[in-house]
């Protein structure tokens, strides 16, 4: 076991009740729930922002590029209707079935 040092917190009423409640139904100690949750801030903390990944917006990039392109290719603007969308879902359901 680790050595441990004593720190003294003020928590709220509310904190209080559900922190008793939480410790009493997973079997431990007040202060182990409190060790868990300063665990998990600490390592998140510590962990930093997530990293990018260069692969994923490498795809993601290309992916754009090629919606722009079809853009281009277009003489007039698209137009939204919310009943082409309908339409559209509704033969792909009657297809199905």
């Amino acid at each position: 076991m680790t050595q441990m040092i004593r720190k003294q917190i003020y928590i709220q009423r509310g904190q209080q009740a559900l922190l008793r409640r939480l410790a009493k139904r997973r079997g431990v100690s007040e202060a182990e729930i409190i060790r868990a949750a300063l665990d998990r801030e600490l390592g998140a903390a510590i962990a930093g922002p997530a990293r990018a990944d260069p692969a994923a917006f490498a795809q993601a990039q290309r992916h754009m590029l090629a919606r722009r392109a079809l853009v281009k290719t277009r003489t007039a603007p698209y137009r939204f209707r919310r009943e082409d969308a309908y339409e559209e879902r509704a033969r792909r359901f009657e297809r199905k079935g």
